[in-house]
């Protein structure tokens, strides 16, 4: 295959990035490398916010400041226009505070998603929104729906009460001349309810223009004929159906599950499968682009290649609205920079809110790095090769 894209440009990769943020960068993944100092930083963290520690600053200026855009939307402003001005790559607000089942928090989460439809409908820059379905509603509420069991009669008004938030927001989106909209995908056991939420949302929205996207995790096995399915159902309702392809997140938690149940696990036997079917789930979406809008979330260089010269072979435009790639913002940037360089739409998911508050987020990030030890691998060597070339330039 010949290779469209150079990910090895790291003068690109990090135009945007000083000496200082770069060997803070270094040092960052060095621990992350290190699984064991990654676990004691987790403990350690969690027991001195249990004493009340002040140990936000210190959180503020290491892992959060290289993962999250701020604390709120306007303190992500900066992150937003030095990532689009110094580089194209466009900006999805994230915001990561999870974890909580109160009624207020919902209601909370749903006001800020708004907030971000209004501050990204004014921002070329931000052209997705992007939320957890359990951060609208409780994960055991996903779960009975999921398995279809009754619900009581609190529980049906609490049901409710999830369809109006999803409605609400997508609703907001689809007003806005552009914005889109993406619904995270979360653990296969609660999916089911997830997935016959979001449709419920593509019929009613996406008649005119692409507005919801459903994420699609394909290091599940049976994704591929779920994608099938959707280019059917496109079909019969004359809609846009959004995607957002990613191989997924929680492998070590659905494996466990499965075996500890009885059943047969979701997840796709090794790395090599997921990655084979993550390919064919994109291919077939761009074979069927009359239905289908991508979004190829992934950190794999090989998968944007494949991407990249699939639509070269297609004679797809490389700034096709119908498909965009995704990395997270504190990662990859070789790969995001370089792809925005070549004229591809790129964003980064650029989490925010509250230190205290996003600290769950952070430290999967690290974990996963950790898990995936290439990840930090490739991390570091793209910030030492580029340290070394500034070296070398003086």
């Amino acid at each position: 295959m010949q290779n469209t894209l150079n990910f090895e440009n790291t003068q690109i990769a990090f135009s945007s990035k000083s000496n200082r943020q770069l060997k803070k960068a270094e040092w960052l993944f060095s621990v992350v490398k290190k699984a064991w100092l990654t676990n004691l930083a987790k403990s350690t963290t969690n027991f001195l916010l249990r004493i009340g520690f002040p140990i936000e600053p210190i959180l503020k200026h290491t892992v959060f400041e290289q993962f999250c855009g701020g604390e709120t939307i306007v303190q992500c402003e900066s992150t937003v226009n030095d990532l689009f001005q110094n580089g194209g790559v466009h900006s999805i607000l994230d915001y990561s505070i999870e974890g909580k089942e109160t009624e207020d928090f919902f209601d909370g989460t749903l006001e800020t998603m708004l907030k971000i439809c209004d501050y990204g409908d004014g921002s070329p820059e931000v052209p997705f929104l992007v939320f957890k379905p359990t951060g609208m509603g409780r994960f055991k509420i996903y779960e009975k729906v999921s398995a279809h069991l009754d619900l009581d009669a609190d529980e049906v008004l609490e049901w409710g009460r999830i369809q109006k938030r999803f409605d609400a927001i997508c609703s907001a989106v689809a007003t806005t001349n552009f914005l889109k909209i993406m619904v995270d995908a979360e653990e296969s056991w609660i999916q089911e309810a997830i997935d016959t939420l979001v449709e419920e949302m593509m019929v009613k929205y996406n008649t005119e223009r692409t507005v919801v996207f459903n994420t699609v995790q394909m290091y599940r096995w049976d994704r591929l004929s779920y994608l099938q399915r959707m280019h059917s159902f496109g079909q019969k309702n004359n809609i846009r159906v959004g995607v957002k392809l990613v191989r997924g997140a929680y492998m070590e938690k659905e494996r466990e599950r499965a075996l500890e149940k009885g059943y047969k696990s979701p997840i796709c036997e090794d790395k090599r499968a997921t990655d084979l079917n993550f390919d064919k789930g994109i291919h077939f979406c761009l074979n069927h682009l009359d239905v289908f809008d991508i979004f190829a979330g992934s950190h794999n260089e090989m998968s944007c290649q494949k991407l990249s010269q699939s639509l070269k072979e297609d004679g797809i435009s490389k700034n096709d609205e119908r498909i965009w790639f995704g990395q997270l913002y504190g990662m990859s940037d070789h790969i995001s920079f370089n792809l925005a360089n070549n004229g591809y739409n790129t964003a980064k998911y650029v989490p925010f809110g509250p230190v205290k508050e996003v600290i769950p987020y952070l430290f999967r990030r690290a974990e996963e790095n950790t898990s995936v030890g290439s990840q930090t691998s490739r991390e570091l060597f793209f910030i030492k090769k580029e340290l070394l070339r500034r070296k070398n330039e003086k």
